[in-house]
Order: C-alpha cells, then structure tokens, then sequence
C-alpha cells in the first residue's frame, strides 16, 4: 500500500507540475528555441522573427527576435506587425462557414446567384462554380495563374474579379488543385452581399474585436503608419535589401490581413477550442470543423516525411497527417515576408512563425521543429536541411544569372534597329504594357504596376535579359518574335512564386 500511496502522490504532484502549462514544456521549447532561433537567423541572414506558442489552451510562448527596422536597430516584439499574407485566408473561409450556419448562404450556393455578373473562362464553370470551389482551389487554374497581375497591382477588387474571365483553365473544372488568390477574393467579396458590411469590417467585428486582436488590420496603411511595424526585406546578391511595404488590399480576403504573434496567439485559441474564447462562443464548432475537413486534394507525398501520406485542402487551411497525427496549417508569402500557422488539434497545439525577409524557408523549419518537440519525434535540424536545400536552389539560381550577364557582355547587336521594340504592347489577361527609350536602354512599363519597371538588355536571337526594379519578380529573359522587319509580340515572366504564367504581349503599334 505504501508504493501506491507514494506513486499516487507522485501522479498527483506530477499533475499539479503540469498545471503550470509552462513547466510541461519540451527540453527544446524551454532550453533550446531561443538559441535555435537565433542560430537560424544568422544562418538564412533574416532581421526579424517572431514566434508564438499555445498549449493546451495556455500561451507558453509569445515573444519576438531581431529587428524590425535594422537600421535604426528596432527590436520585434509579440507586438510587432507583419504581414501575415495567405495566412488571411483561414479568417475568409471561417467566416463563410459562420455565415452558411447562420443561414445566410450555402457553401454550395452558386457564385453567379450572389454575383450574376461573375465569370470564369468557360460557360461551364461559369454556371457550376460554387462558394466551396472558391475557397479549396479547385476552379481549373493553375498556381498562382494571374498573380502577376493581381499582386501589388493599381486595380480594385472589382476590378480583379472582372478579370477571371481572361484566365484560361489549365485543367478540367473540379479535376486538380490550383491556388488561386482570386477565388479567395471573390469568395470574401460574397460577403458584403450577404450581410450589412464589408469583408473588412466583418472580421474586425466578428473576429479581431471580440478575440482583442487589437494589433491587427486588413488595411496597408494601417501597417505603413504603424510605429511598431516590420520594414520588409529580402536578399539581393546575398545582401539583405530593403523592400517597400506592398499594398495588397484589393486581394483583401485572400491576403491582406497585417499582424502580430500576440494577436495570432488568440486566433489559435480559438481554433484549438471549439470556436470558444474566453469562455464565450464566438464561432459554431461545426463552422471550425467545416474549414479544417479535407475537401480537395493536393498530392500523394512522400520523400522528406515518409509518415506523411497525403495532403488536402480545406477551406482555408492545408490538411495533412504526420506521425498518427492532422495538421492544420498554412503560410503566407508577401514581398518580404514569409509566415507560418500550424494546428495539431490532437495535442491541443498551435504555432505561428513570421519573418519579416522572404529569402529564407525557415519559417516552415521552425514550425515543424516545434511540432516534433511536442510530438517526440526524433531530432532532426531543419535549420541545417533546409539551408542545405535552399543553397542547391541558390547556386543554380546565380548560374543561370550568370549566363544571362555573359549573353549581355557579348554587346551583341538586334537584328533591327533598337527604336523598332519601342511601341504599345497588350496583353488579354493584363492589360497594356509599353517600351520607351530611357537613357539609351529600352524598358517596359506595365499599365498596372506603374513602380516596377522592365530594364532590358540585348543578348541574342532576338532575346533580352528582363531586370524589373521590382526584385521580387526577377531577372527574366524576354525573347521577342520578329517578322519582316517588325517586332510581333514579346513573353513575358516573373519568378515562379508569383507566377508560373507566361504573358504574351502582342505589339499594336
């Protein structure tokens, strides 16, 4: 009897423990994080990280690392705002679940009876599309098809649906997964249509307001003239650049959201419990398990996690299992940031990373390091894998820089005299584009990205190496089509994570 009173007493003091969800913590989250955050900072040249932990319905980790503003040597704190990017796009697809259960529409409703002006590249889909084929990326486009015009771009929200008509569909409606932002738009554009207010302020006050989310703003110029906001960098011939703040508020339900882990801490809360906060209902269980169910698939996966066996997506949220468990997670890509959320319902566990560069994949690293922690899983360091990938990427990225400068330094000459490129230029999907003389070099301007500028360059076979004043989209070659003495059309691209599109830009005069 007294083994047993001794091992009950150690079970009960050992529960006590626990009740301090911060004592109960893993060996990395308590004694190693700190260091392997700032470790990998100095490895991925990264100013600024924050980070948040909830467990069991306790925050046990909200702090910051670095600087904001590396100048002036201003430090991140929990408070400290970033653009959290896609990561906007649980906060849409939770608020179309709240909305189906209060009776306000069906997410099998048809987008044409909100929006009857509304129109995909087929007659269709036009007729078929559905709020659900918005909001889990099954509509026919490919990834990111149409960034190049939406991010960062001069037109309204209206404006960018108007032009989803011009997409044309990579794959059969329904059949394969495409991320798509304006679908996002568009779905958060229903709800205006059906209540009282904007996208905006309905998760203000369905939302930041009631989860005291009081950092946190779908506006840029909340962000720009906050005095506790990151600068956005990123690397430029290895050298840490300073990027402007862009304004992403006409893809607002798809990622415009600015925020910090403090904020985000409570978001997680709400998730991991029932849609609870607080103690008070704020969104229907029922709404919370609609977001977090499969309901498109990505991909079969295999290669780095062996333990994982699929990954789907949800309404807002990728879905995969890992290790016996589901994770609930997404990122968030912005010029200069780079975000993590991850959900491990099943240990009551919620995690946001964000970065204030977007040249490093460590904010993934971090996230799934903590997962591992809490799950037991053998020691692996990211960090190290990761940057091991990412240098592979690096080295064939700055070959290929390399031979476009070598095809330049030829001083090759066009087949036609220079003047003969300069002239207006369109495209059916963007818009109008023009090649002027600057300085003795020709250069695109785009009609709607009026600040990124299209330095060309000769190289050869009627191609030119493409350096936009937008770093985000690359260093590209441009080649033109030429005929009987006149230039045809040119195509153009930017960097795969805007878009994977080319855009064929026909000269009309």
């Amino acid at each position: 009897m007294g083994n047993k009173l001794r091992i009950s007493l150690s079970f009960v003091f050992y529960m006590l423990l626990c009740s301090n969800s911060a004592t109960c913590q893993p060996s990395f989250v308590k004694d190693s994080l700190d260091k392997y955050v700032e470790r990998a900072m100095k490895t991925w040249n990264i100013p600024g990280i924050a980070v948040c932990i909830v467990k069991d319905g306790k925050v046990v980790v909200s702090k910051g690392y670095g600087y904001r503003n590396v100048e002036k040597k201003l430090p991140v704190t929990d408070q400290t705002l970033f653009q959290i990017a896609s990561n906007s796009k649980a906060f849409t697809g939770t608020a179309l679940a709240m909305l189906e259960k209060e009776g306000k529409l069906k997410l099998d409703d048809k987008v044409t009876s909100f929006m009857p002006w509304f129109k995909l590249n087929d007659d269709y889909s036009t007729k078929e599309v559905t709020v659900r084929d918005l909001l889990c990326h099954r509509i026919g486009l490919k990834t990111f098809q149409g960034d190049f015009l939406n991010w960062g771009s001069n037109l309204s929200r209206r404006d960018l649906m108007n032009k989803m008509s011009s997409h044309k569909m990579q794959y059969p409606f329904r059949y394969k997964y495409g991320y798509c932002n304006g679908a996002f738009l568009t779905a958060g554009e229903i709800i205006p249509l059906v209540t009282d207010t904007s996208w905006d302020d309905f998760l203000k006050y369905r939302f930041f307001t009631p989860l005291k989310m009081n950092r946190t703003s779908t506006y840029y110029q909340n962000m720009l003239n906050d005095s506790n906001a990151c600068i956005p960098y990123t690397l430029v011939n290895n050298k840490l650049t300073v990027l402007p703040l862009t304004n992403i508020d006409n893809l607002g339900p798809a990622a415009s959201i600015s925020s910090c882990v403090k904020d985000m801490a409570n978001w997680l809360l709400l998730q991991l419990d029932s849609g609870r906060f607080n103690g008070a209902n704020l969104v229907p269980f029922t709404a919370i398990q609609e977001t977090q169910k499969p309901q498109m698939l990505v991909n079969q996966l295999s290669g780095m996690d062996p333990s994982k066996h699929f990954s789907a997506y949800g309404l807002g949220w990728e879905l995969s299992d890992y290790h016996g468990r589901k994770i609930i997670e997404h990122d968030g890509g912005a010029n200069g940031f780079v975000t993590a959320v991850g959900l491990v319902p099943e240990e009551n566990l919620g995690i946001v990373v964000l970065t204030n560069t977007d040249a490093n994949w460590i904010y993934d690293g971090i996230r799934k390091q903590i997962i591992d922690a809490y799950l037991g899983v053998s020691y692996r360091d990211y960090n190290a894998l990761f940057y091991s990938f990412n240098e592979e990427n690096v080295k064939e990225d700055s070959k290929s820089l390399q031979e476009l400068e070598n095809r330049v330094a030829k001083m090759n000459s066009p087949a036609i005299p220079i003047n003969s490129f300069v002239g207006s230029y369109v495209n059916e999907v963007y818009g109008k584009m023009e090649i002027k003389v600057i300085d003795k070099k020709i250069c695109m301007f785009f009609e709607h990205h009026p600040n990124n500028i299209g330095k060309l360059d000769f190289m050869d076979n009627n191609k030119f190496r493409c350096t936009y004043t937008d770093v985000t989209c690359g260093v590209k070659e441009i080649p033109f089509s030429i005929s009987n003495g006149s230039v045809d059309f040119c195509i153009v691209t930017v960097n795969d994570f805007i878009d994977y599109m080319p855009y064929t830009f026909k000269k009309i005069k």
